[in-house]
């Protein structure tokens, strides 16, 4: 298919609460959208890599230039029929998953559209019903996450992920585990630890925790392989898996019995597709995980989670969640305790709102063949 143009916006989404993890507070998630257009056709993606670069070495500005500057001229004018040829026109810049994510996430939207079929269907997904869990930041008191913890249980939620960060650390968990005794719990610790913390990872072995998410650095392979040896819990891989390449390497590694794939993090559906199959080969069991996207992004997790071998409930959430109003429609609601369902609608199934995206938009440009 021809790439006739793509539009590509920077937004910021006020959030309802802050958002407390290991690597700051955030009230409002920037994140860049893209729009792809093949003739009367129109695809969305999205790659939120938030404002600062915290959790990864990209910054939403920074994404929102390199897509306007190099990305989408790379791409625009060109016949892309395949994932691959888009990944190879974007391979001259090292890194940058974010913008790349949310330049590939928008092919797929786009191809799934023009085949007349849901996402989920054009990646392979089984069914379309997924298992979702709660996630709980760091919080005021521990008396308040107490509470909506229990809110999540009597809600049917499979699993609790729970932030994990110092100084609300290992006391929360033995307060969590507590009162719930027989209730799945999983932390993540956002690369807030070193090796120095191991006799504090042994410990946690008591609260049989489902696993333990990037406990040590974001870039690390080699001394999360150390840790996963010298403690009982499993240790999940999230920051570290940024490709396929770095997929093969933890699992050679024995670095993760588990691996979080979130498609911005690793380059889009493309790749995260393609990490998914080496894991199922592997016998490593991927959940998938989000960064407070839009209903773009996030229905676009939502149709990766139909894949098979995501067998551990993921990090997919309704809108309500984190914002009041989300950006795109329609916005994202449970379909059963601890269940969403990916659409049948044609494509993602989501699109901005006009007024929304233009009233969150920080800047925008518009890319045409030459």
């Amino acid at each position: 298919m021809r790439i006739d143009s793509i539009s590509v916006y920077h937004v910021a989404m006020p959030l309802v609460y802050p958002f407390r993890t290991a690597y700051g507070n955030d009230d409002t998630i920037e994140s860049v959208l893209v729009r792809m257009d093949s003739g009367s056709v129109t695809g969305w993606g999205e790659g939120a890599p938030w404002r600062l670069p915290g959790y990864s070495p990209e910054w939403a500005a920074g994404a929102f230039m390199l897509v306007r500057d190099y990305l989408a001229p790379q791409v625009v004018g060109k016949d892309i029929d395949t994932p691959d040829q888009l990944q190879a026109a974007m391979s001259g810049i090292k890194g940058n998953y974010f913008a790349k994510g949310a330049v590939d996430t928008a092919w797929w939207d786009l191809q799934s559209r023009l085949r007349g079929e849901p996402l989920w269907r054009t990646l392979g997904g089984s069914e379309p019903q997924v298992r979702v869990g709660a996630d709980f930041g760091v919080m005021e008191t521990i008396d308040a996450l107490l509470a909506k913890i229990d809110e999540a249980v009597r809600q049917g939620f499979p699993r609790v992920k729970l932030k994990f960060r110092p100084g609300w650390d290992i006391d929360m968990v033995a307060a969590v585990r507590g009162a719930f005794p027989e209730q799945t719990f999983h932390i993540d610790c956002n690369s807030a630890w070193t090796l120095d913390a191991l006799p504090m990872f042994k410990k946690l072995d008591r609260y049989n925790l489902a696993m333990i998410e990037q406990p040590l650095a974001h870039d690390d392979l080699i001394d999360h392989a150390t840790l996963a040896r010298q403690i009982a819990t499993p240790v999940c891989l999230d920051e570290s898996i940024t490709s396929l390449d770095r997929a093969r390497k933890a699992i050679q590694t024995k670095a993760c019995g588990y691996v979080n794939l979130k498609p911005g993090r690793v380059g889009g559906l493309t790749v995260a597709v393609k990490i998914h199959d080496l894991c199922r080969d592997n016998g490593i069991p991927c959940w998938v995980g989000g960064m407070l996207e839009s209903a773009v992004g996030a229905q676009h997790c939502l149709a990766l989670a139909t894949l098979p071998n995501f067998t551990y409930p993921s990090d997919v959430f309704p809108s309500s969640r984190f914002y009041s109003q989300d950006l795109a429609q329609p916005e994202l609601t449970l379909s059963g305790p601890g269940r969403m369902t990916a659409p049948d609608a044609m494509g993602v199934g989501a699109v901005p709102d006009a007024q929304e995206l233009e009233r969150l938009t920080l800047a925008s440009a518009r890319v045409r063949p030459e």
